[in-house]
Formats: C-alpha cells, structure tokens, sequence
C-alpha cells in the first residue's frame, strides 16, 4: 500500500478523532462549567432556575435518535439495559441513550469518510474506498460495547475486592443482636468511604424494603443489578436461612470462611497464570536487550580483531 492510498484511510481516521474529541471537549467544559456554578450559587446562598444545558440537550438527542433508530426488540433493549445497569446506570432510558450515541458515532464515521474521499487528492481504489466506509461504522457500532463491558468489569472487580470487609462486617453486626435489615444499612453506612460502589447497592437494598417491597426480592435484586457471583451466592444463602428459619449468623460465618477459602484459591490460580503471561514480554522485550549488552562488547571486539588479521 503506498503512500496515496494511506492518505486517505489518515484523512478519515484524524477526521473521526477530531469530531469525536470536540464533542467530549465541549461536554466536559460545560459539565465543569455547571459545576462551578451551582457551587458559586451555592456558597451565595441563591438558586438561578436552571436551564438545560449542553450536556442535557446532546442526552435528549441521543435518546430521541436512540428511538427512532436504535433496535425496537425488547429482549435486545433489555440485554442493554441489564448491562447498563451493571455498570452503574439505572436510568430507564439509558439503553436508548446508548443506542443513540452508537448511531451518532456511526453517522460520525461515515460522515468522516465521506469526507475524506471528497477530500483525497487521488482516486481511491474501490477496496480500500470500501475499508474506509466499514472501519468507522465499525469502531462506532463496537467501540460502545467495549466501553461498556470494560465499565462493568472494572465495578464488578471494586465488588468483588469489597465483599470480604463488607461481609466481616455483617456477621459482627447480626451477632452483636442486630436484625439482618439494620445490619445491612450499618454496612451500608460503613463503607461509603472505602467502596462507595457496594454502599449504594446495600443503600438500594435498604429504599427497597422500607418501601414495602419483601427481603427476598430486594437481595434478588441486588444480585441482578451486581452480576457477581460472590454476591449471588450470598443472597442465596440470606434467602434461604430466611425461608427456613435457620440462624443468619451461623449462616453468614461459614459464607465468609468460604469466601476466604475462595479468594485464596483465586490468588494461587492468578499467581500459577504469572509465568506463562511474563514470558512472552521476557522473550521479546528483555532478552533481546540483555543480550545485546551482553554480546556487543564480544562482537566488537570480534570484528577489531578481523579487521586487523586482514
């Protein structure tokens, strides 16, 4: 591929970039310039009726453009929506705000490559002219979901590092004489500082039951809304003792001397993986270096040496 064919796939490339980090860069000045405000306002004790602003407007286009063009089946939208709320948004209309930005960023891209071949100084070749109308649709239909799942790993792995304290101290609240409920808000109230993640679960699990709903589906629906398998297991075990009567705390200690057991086991299996993932970066990063220091000083020497006997 020479250097004619490039300029175009470079044209349309820093063209996507460039829309897409404009828009970041203008939400994000508006975002902190909001903020700003409502803190001034906030210290002069005074409260400007607010009006939307940019951030709000692109959300309400987003969803709008997410409903008219994004998938009208209720399975794929609620798939969305589950994976959304995993990763922290529980907003009813985020799976359309979601589609909405996947669209905008396709129509991006097209619109990218589109200009570039107006732009392109040469006649581009009908399969790289293809290549450069599928890459941006694409990046703009895939890099959405990739963004999402690597939000939801990243909250799952915060729950999961989480749950060993959370759960120690669960089982000293029940068996200081607290009901499981106010044990679960205690918790809730602890944790704020070093998992804010998990405190807002438990804090949902709390609104759930004084608002009338029963302790069995509020702990379902915090093991849905959480995905961990840790936390599923738990409410499981809650859900039972619960059902039959037996004692929560019992119930709870040999839950977290499993967990412990587990986490153990999950550090061996990580420190086992360790060799085999250092020696591909060791084959091809350290000792091509470590053996040039080694055997440079030998080969210049070598080739001083057939220089002379020459």
């Amino acid at each position: 591929m020479n250097d004619t064919m490039l300029l175009p796939l470079a044209a349309a490339g820093l063209a996507f970039a460039s829309i897409l980090l404009l828009t970041l860069g203008v939400s994000g000045m508006v975002g902190n310039k909001n903020r700003v405000s409502r803190l001034r306002e906030r210290l002069e004790g005074k409260r400007a009726p607010k009006k939307p602003g940019l951030t709000a407007t692109l959300t309400q286009g987003a969803r709008q453009l997410g409903e008219r063009l994004g998938p009208k089946d209720e399975s794929e939208l609620s798939e969305t929506g589950e994976m959304l709320i995993q990763a922290g948004y529980r907003n009813s209309t985020a799976p359309k705000i979601f589609w909405g930005v996947k669209v905008c960023l396709t129509l991006m891209g097209l619109i990218a490559a589109l200009g570039a071949k107006m732009l392109a100084p040469v006649q581009i070749p009908n399969g790289l002219l293809a290549l450069l109308f599928v890459v941006p649709m694409f990046m703009g239909m895939y890099l959405p979901n990739i963004w999402l799942r690597i939000k939801v790993k990243k909250r799952r792995r915060e729950i999961i590092n989480a749950m060993p304290d959370a759960l120690d101290l669960l089982v000293v609240c029940v068996e200081a004489g607290m009901g499981l409920d106010q044990a679960l808000a205690r918790v809730s109230n602890e944790m704020r500082l070093t998992s804010p993640i998990l405190a807002s679960e438990l804090h949902t699990v709390i609104l759930e039951l004084r608002a009338g709903k029963t302790r069995a589906d509020a702990l379902r629906n915090l093991a849905g809304r959480v995905g961990v398998d840790d936390v599923t297991s738990l409410v499981t075990l809650l859900v039972q003792a619960d059902s039959f009567g037996t004692s929560v705390a019992q119930t709870l200690r040999v839950y977290s001397d499993a967990l412990r057991t587990t986490r153990y086991q999950r550090a061996e299996e990580i420190a086992a993986k360790m060799p085999v993932k250092i020696l591909f970066p060791l084959i091809f990063f350290i000792l091509p270096s470590l053996l040039v220091a080694i055997m440079g000083p030998a080969g210049l020497k070598m080739v001083k040496l057939f220089a002379t006997m020459k």
